[in-house]
């Protein structure tokens, strides 16, 4: 069976979301950041990156970052229609997972929750949040432009796109109470509705307030 290595609300809630969603047999090992159980050697035997997501797939191989496990799990079980079909609907929805995680969280998020990573003066933090705030703002205003009136990213069908929307968005609306537009606020709340995302939340053991 498959083991996902996650953290509660930390991006690995994406993932956690995809294979609920997809009805996957799997277990999973919570960590706790906060506690640095990453970097104690019961982990880093296992990812010697020291973040999650990591995979343990049926044949004990280990994969890691959030948008290899997502590629492979689509294309691991097609029966399951997260990857889009064809060439073109598999480069497009990596264009988008990838634009969630490289930019979105990366760059966007990380300054924002994460400002001592960029720079070690303190008296500059809040203006490293504030860019962060702003490459936030514009991606969102890009998703938006992008799904437009559809139900998912990539049209009428969950994919493995949303998996790495959802949590950027449960980040910004859920955890930092951002203002984003309306039909990605809707979108959110159709993703946040679905059985999947409701048992992913019950299982991280995490509370709306």
């Amino acid at each position: 069976m498959m083991k996902l290595y996650y953290a509660p609300g930390a991006c690995s809630i994406g993932t956690h979301f995809l294979m609920e969603e997809m009805g996957l047999d799997y277990e999973t090992v919570r960590l706790d950041l906060k506690q640095g159980d990453q970097l104690k050697p019961g982990y880093t035997e296992v990812n010697a990156k020291n973040k999650v997501p990591s995979l343990i797939r049926d044949d004990g191989s280990l994969l890691t970052e959030f948008v290899a496990i997502a590629f492979w799990l689509g294309k691991a079980h097609p029966e399951k229609g997260m990857m889009p079909e064809g060439l073109e609907g598999e480069v497009r929805a990596l264009e988008w997972l990838d634009y969630a995680v490289a930019t979105i969280h990366m760059q966007g998020f990380t300054r924002m929750l994460r400002p001592a990573k960029f720079t070690p003066t303190e008296a500059e933090h809040d203006w490293v949040r504030e860019q962060g705030r702003a490459i936030v703002d514009k991606a969102f205003g890009i998703v938006s432009a992008r799904l437009g009136d559809a139900p998912f990213i990539m049209g009428e069908r969950l994919s493995i796109a949303d998996a790495g929307l959802f949590y950027v968005l449960f980040w910004g609306i859920d955890r930092l109470k951002i203002d984003v537009p309306e039909n990605l606020a809707a979108y959110y709340a159709r993703l946040r509705a679905r059985p999947a995302a409701q048992k992913v939340f019950e299982d991280e053991r995490i509370v709306f307030a």
